[in-house]
């Protein structure tokens, strides 16, 4: 290698200068670059490119000091803002990626992890006002597990999503009062129990234990000690571990072509989250946390073991027990003889009984992580008809002492079986599933949750822990229905983005020992949704053995056709595109010569006039305004106030509205007629704004007709009309058709509707199909 030459100063062309190390002609060492427009940069060069140690300063007086590569920004380094912001951490290719501390002007403090320039990982945001968040963040929004500690004491322990508090946790106020229940999207949306200050109340494991999250207490136990000792440690200097690595792919901001170029890049960008209280505040004000004052005191004196059992609707009381501590109900036998019950309701297949069936699930989640740790690396490509056929298989024996290639384990010894792992790698890439989120929410520490009432085929169901995936087990002929159609069914969804039918990631079996087979499916939670589900349909288009008997319907019973009493209106466009993906499915689900497929309907009511009995009072008890919370905004004057109704289509607007792809959701944003065509968000007042999709957010008006015996029947006809939200998809669709089925089922159908012989038929079924949910959906003059 050539010794680099001295140059005392060399001016090029554009106005730069340099003065420094030279290799030939190009700065090569130790340089300092001074650009035209007053950018200068002193430090190591490596063949014209700043790399290694230096220090760059920019016109407006941001500073960066720390490690280059290749005119990167690139290692770790401290950038500090002209507005007086600090970062000192780790880059890539000029964003903040990695472990690193961050000052803003305003004096607020994130210190934690970073991923292409937001706040992701694990991390602590201090905020100005004393309020402090230290958990989970994604896509720079509080996500996950974490704990939020207000200045006036309160803290909230448990789960966010997108910024706001979403999905169960404990709201610890100042003066020692407890809420434990559940939110959505900031508003406490369902069951959950109060225990007003000075009461007596369980332990958290045991109130986490009550609404089924039993691995709440340890997180949030470990969580609020977190923040507490953070408080205590504060310090000016960052603690970053270089050691942490991170697969992501990234692009730089400051590119090159080759030469030294002047311009730079957008690096000092100091926008600091909006404290949460106010945050809250701004969208909804009954969306803020309220101070002790407002729910946690009452006229309860210390040690009363007066415990409230409420019931949320979009933040608004819809119910409420008055109860005595020693009368909730505790573990005992009544209890365990109904989960024995349950148990073994559910187990109706031999090899599910005692443990095995928890067995299964460790051996699932070992087997899609090894799967999918096996087919990620693989470089991405089209399939071919190859990875369609039947030596499309990865195969792999677990024992439970490990192997070479795969790890030691706690379940029994099983051989795992994959089929057509690079088909359905890229349906996850078509659907927008990250493979890394993919694998967490599966095969994460929080494990998957056995769904208490299957099917009636007998099929056992899990649910991920964060409910984005269905996990179901198949029947041998099911297995086969899906291979045969699995090339058609991908070219199908890669041509029709908005497709209602079932998005399918993953197809498994696991063998064990003894040689029983279970075969398993994964696929995307359709009613995983920002908004609660308050009622579901499963609809085939059919009267005969179609509906739910009144005594057996619960709160979460999926109802069917004849229990569908309501009429849909929607914007003309919106029902225009729905309508037409449906015919374009059922065509395809026809042409594959499949039945007994449903859609599977979702209702999200914005004014739940319907729930109205539930908020009366029992007869002869008078409900006394003491005992509730007067922030909650519920009784006034001794009346019940219902949520405003409206629902309001706006022009779509990215940056307002979460374009993050579900596990039910990948099509295009909507357009609707009554917004001159464009495409719509909806917006809720009191709520948020929401991204219109198919089968997705749809608004539309359910139009119920008051049946009035008594009335002339001249008169006008009466309806109760009702905003929703509607959520569907296509489910169920590998039940095929054959010649005995046909006959099985003419034969039964000669107790009921000699009709219902054509239901067999693929074409007949879904011209009824149609029908059926054209009379539901009426098309609007």
């Amino acid at each position: 290698m050539e010794d680099s030459d001295r140059l005392n100063d060399k001016t090029f062309s554009n106005g730069d200068s340099y003065f420094g190390d030279f290799k030939g002609v190009i700065p090569n060492g130790k340089g300092k670059y001074t650009w035209s427009d007053g950018t200068v940069y002193e430090g190591d060069w490596e063949e014209g490119k700043m790399t290694g140690k230096g220090c760059i300063v920019w016109p407006s007086g941001a500073k960066y000091e720390g490690d280059f590569s290749g005119v990167y920004l690139h290692g770790f380094g401290t950038l500090t803002g002209a507005d007086g912001s600090v970062y000192r951490g780790t880059w890539r290719m000029n964003i903040r990626h990695g472990l690193g501390r961050k000052e803003y002007c305003n004096s607020d403090i994130y210190d934690g992890s970073w991923k292409e320039g937001v706040h992701e990982g694990s991390g602590r945001y201090s905020w100005n006002s004393g309020n402090a968040y230290i958990g989970n963040w994604k896509g720079g929004k509080m996500s996950g597990r974490g704990v939020m500690k207000w200045a006036n004491g309160d803290i909230y322990d448990g789960s966010w999503f997108n910024g706001y508090r979403h999905g169960s946790g404990l709201y610890r106020f100042a003066d020692g009062g407890y809420y434990f229940g559940m939110w959505s999207k900031g508003l406490k949306d369902g069951k959950g129990k109060f225990y007003p200050a000075g009461s007596k109340h369980p332990s958290l494991k045991k109130m986490c234990s009550s609404l089924g999250y039993d691995d709440s207490a340890k997180m949030l136990l470990s969580e609020s000690s977190s923040i507490n000792s953070a408080e205590e440690s504060k310090s000016s200097k960052p603690r970053v571990k270089r050691s942490l690595s991170e697969k992501i792919l990234v692009g730089g901001l400051l590119k090159n072509s080759g030469r030294i170029s002047h311009r730079t890049s957008s690096l000092d960008e100091n926008r600091s989250l909006c404290d949460p209280a106010t945050e809250f505040l701004c969208h909804n004000s009954s969306c803020m946390l309220l101070p002790p004052s407002d729910e946690s005191q009452s006229n309860i004196q210390d040690g009363s073991p007066v415990v409230y059992e409420r019931e949320y609707m979009q933040g608004v009381l819809i119910k409420e027990k008055v109860r005595n501590y020693t009368e909730l109900p505790h573990k005992g036998k009544p209890r365990n003889k109904l989960s024995v019950k349950e148990v073994k309701k559910r187990s109706c297949v031999d090899i599910f009984e005692g443990h095995r069936s928890y067995y299964l699930m460790l051996n699932l989640q070992l087997g899609i992580r090894y799967t999918v740790g096996k087919i990620t690396p693989v470089p991405m490509r089209e399939v071919r008809t190859s990875d369609f056929g039947d030596r499309a298989r990865i195969r792999m024996y677990f024992p439970r002492k490990g192997s070479q290639f795969t790890p030691p384990h706690h379940s029994i010894d099983f051989s795992w079986k994959d089929y057509c792992p690079m088909v359905f790698r890229n349906l996850r890439e078509m659907f927008k599933l990250d493979a890394a989120e993919y694998m967490m929410s599966i095969c994460g520490d929080d494990g998957l949750r056995e769904l208490s009432s299957p099917g009636k085929s007998g099929s056992i169901f899990y649910l991920s822990h964060d409910d984005r995936f269905f996990i179901k087990t198949l029947k041998k002929s099911e297995l086969k229905v899906l291979l045969r159609m699995l090339q058609k069914y991908y070219n199908h969804v890669k041509e029709h983005e908005n497709t209602l039918i079932t998005k399918f990631f993953g197809l498994h079996r696991i063998t064990l020992r003894g040689g029983r087979k279970v075969r398993f499916v994964v696929m995307g939670n359709m009613f995983c949704t920002e908004l609660r589900i308050h009622r579901s349909y499963d609809l085939k288009g059919s009267s005969v053995g179609r509906c739910t008997d009144k005594e057996k319907i619960k709160e979460n019973t999926t109802l069917k056709d004849v229990d569908l009493s309501y009429e849909f209106h929607m914007d003309k466009l919106l029902r225009e595109s729905l309508f037409k993906q449906i015919s374009i499915d059922c065509k395809f689900l026809e042409s594959q010569q499949i039945i007994d497929y449903s859609l599977l309907l979702g209702l999200h009511f914005r004014a739940p006039e319907h729930l109205r009995p539930l908020l009366e009072p029992p007869p002869g008890t008078t409900p006394n305004p003491d005992s509730l919370p007067a922030g909650d905004g519920i009784i006034s004057q001794g009346e019940f106030m219902i949520p405003p109704k409206g629902l309001l289509l706006v022009t779509h607007e990215p940056s307002f509205v979460s374009t993050a792809p579900g596990p039910h959701i990948r099509g295009s944003t909507l357009r609707a007629f009554s917004v001159g065509e464009k495409e719509v968000d909806l917006l809720l007042p009191g709520t948020g704004r929401l991204r219109v999709q198919l089968g997705v957010n749809m608004p539309a008006q359910a139009n119920h007709k008051l049946l009035d015996n008594e009335g002339d029947s001249n008169e006008v006809e009466l309806f109760e009309v009702y905003d929703v939200v509607l959520y569907m998809g296509i489910i169920d669709i590998l039940q095929e058709y054959n010649v005995k089925k046909k006959v099985e089922h003419a034969y039964k159908s000669l107790q009921f509707d000699p009709l219902e012989i054509s239901v067999v038929e693929p074409k007949f079924y879904a011209s009824r199909f149609i029908n059926f949910l054209e009379q539901k959906f009426p098309d609007q003059p």
